[in-house]
């Protein structure tokens, strides 16, 4: 079922929340360290995994070079970060309790590269295993921020039900239009990315993931035309 990525990524919001803003007190640094990368090996693994589908490593490999630079042209990774510091400093996010929580865990949850492409893999191959992972980080990442900024973070989880299901639900209106072979390294390409997101998170490189966005677009067109 189309969209099962999504309804997990809200629940473990909902529930990471409730339990970090009503029952666990706060996190320790070396605690929540540890676990985030643990969570990246998990990441990279699932990433990896993804990447191997390919059927043209050179065709994958020239799609995501050509896409990163585009992305560094366009400056999509800075922009992104420009936008999430503008609503960092509006009034209502300088105030403690429920609007800082709530926006705070909203742009974590749904400014990174990892809900665009697990909704899109999520939409076209009906595969909600990127979402999946992101649900357990996403879920302990809620736990951590509910014990400091309370029951405002599990009211993120509507922003996240919109923009994943909107990007879900478009990608499964156009899988029709695209060929398997488009999909499929979509698929692969999106894998790559989502294995970086596992580095970073290990702290074992600083890859500007939202630079890459656009190698999903070259791969679909260089697919079509070649494969």
């Amino acid at each position: 079922m189309v969209g099962l990525g999504t309804l997990a990524n809200v629940g473990a919001v909902l529930l990471g929340g409730a339990l970090g803003s009503l029952v666990i007190p706060q996190v320790p640094e070396e605690m929540r360290t540890s676990t985030m990368k643990a969570l990246g090996l998990a990441v990279v693994l699932i990433g990896l995994k993804m990447a191997w589908e390919t059927e043209s490593i050179l065709l994958l490999v020239v799609s995501l070079a050509l896409g990163t630079m585009l992305g560094e042209w366009l400056r999509i990774e800075d922009r992104l970060q420009a936008w999430a510091r503008r609503l960092e400093r509006w009034p209502i996010t300088q105030r403690g309790g429920f609007a800082k929580g709530f926006v705070q865990a909203s742009l974590l949850f749904c400014t990174g590269a990892m809900a665009i492409t697990g909704a899109l893999e999520d939409g076209l191959n009906g595969n909600p295993s990127i979402l999946y992972a992101k649900s357990i980080l996403d879920g302990v990442a809620s736990i951590m921020f509910g014990s400091v900024m309370g029951v405002g973070v599990m009211f993120a989880a509507i922003p996240v039900l919109v923009y994943q299901g909107l990007i879900t639900l478009g990608a499964s209106a156009i899988s029709g239009f695209l060929t398997e072979a488009m999909i499929r390294e979509i698929s692969a390409t999106g894998g790559l990315m989502v294995a970086a997101i596992g580095f970073n998170l290990m702290g074992a490189a600083e890859i500007r993931i939202g630079n890459l966005l656009p190698g999903l677009v070259v791969v679909a067109v260089l697919a079509g035309v070649f494969l």
